[in-house]
């Protein structure tokens, strides 16, 4: 699988990732299958937040990659606290929260690094001052090695991009989702890398039933998947790789992130990653001409 190095630092990822958050406890001998497979295929790249399962998830992953953490590129997020009750969690975007926070990622991970520590989410309103602060004071401290934010808001990524030492973005991004894409001409004049998630749109790529997806209508995403079939069948590759490339096909991204909780998923991205291979942007052409313009409407810069 081929390797992309970030803009910035020495993070190199594969060019597909996986995101924990579909791993299912109590299911130990498929999440290694899963893991180990990733490994063999040349996937990498590992994404978790201590907002998963009330922090369940990175003690899953700590468990499971004990035995072989240098072999992954690990990356969590932070910014989010569960309420004492567990109803819901608070926005906590303060440095002290960030710098404790980390620690019990550090421990449910079992490492003493991360690779990639990132905002989950962030608002303009936020002490942007002294989230950087932290940031940069856990990095000075070895704790993580890079730090990112997560984030669709473009009036709060680009402000971090512009002012700080944060190396990427993850946004959501596919063939139905091509909002980030406006804004990409900006992002790799900061030297900052994209991270998509949601590349199969929730679904919607694959096998799911058609559904609205935001602003296109479900008339609209009917004849999207038909033409994706069609378009796949004719160039003989899977709609998964389909998915997955299309992102990548597109500066300045350097990582497609998929969830995976199955042994058939898992062999299913070993196909696609063969099929990927084969696939350049022209491909999509007949999928491009029907998709609508969607955009970002809040959050944009003044």
């Amino acid at each position: 699988m081929k390797q992309n190095k970030l803009f910035k630092g020495d993070l190199t990822v594969s060019e597909v990732g996986l995101g924990a958050m579909s791993l299912m406890q109590g299911h130990d001998r498929t999440n290694t299958y899963i893991l180990d497979k990733a490994l063999e295929l040349g996937v990498n790249y590992l994404d978790t937040s201590d907002l998963y399962d009330k922090g369940e998830n990175e003690a899953l992953l700590g468990r499971l990659i004990q035995s072989n953490r240098k072999e992954w590129t690990l990356a969590s997020k932070v910014g989010n606290r569960w309420k004492d009750d567990g109803s819901g969690w608070d926005w906590v975007p303060s440095k002290d929260y960030i710098i404790k926070a980390v620690e019990g990622s550090l421990r449910r991970l079992n490492t003493d690094y991360l690779d990639l520590y990132q905002l989950h989410g962030g608002t303009i309103e936020d002490p942007y001052d002294e989230i950087v602060e932290a940031f940069d004071l856990l990095k000075q401290e070895g704790k993580i090695l890079n730090y990112g934010i997560s984030s669709i808001r473009p009036n709060v990524f680009l402000k971090y991009a512009a002012a700080s030492q944060m190396v990427s973005n993850m946004m959501q991004y596919s063939l139905l989702d091509r909002r980030p894409e406006a804004y990409f001409k900006q992002l790799e004049q900061y030297a900052i890398s994209i991270f998509a998630r949601g590349t199969v749109a929730q679904g919607l790529m694959l096998t799911k039933a058609a559904q609205k997806y935001l602003s296109i209508s479900i008339h609209d995403v009917v004849k999207i998947q038909k033409v994706l079939k069609e378009t796949a069948k004719d160039l003989e590759v899977s709609t998964l790789a389909m998915a997955l490339k299309y992102p990548l096909l597109n500066k300045p991204v350097v990582c497609s992130v998929l969830g995976i909780r199955s042994r058939e998923q898992i062999n299913d991205l070993a196909e696609a990653i063969e099929d990927m291979n084969r696939l350049s942007l022209s491909d999509y052409q007949p999928i491009m001409d029907l998709l609508p313009e969607v955009n970002y409407h809040d959050h944009l810069l003044p």
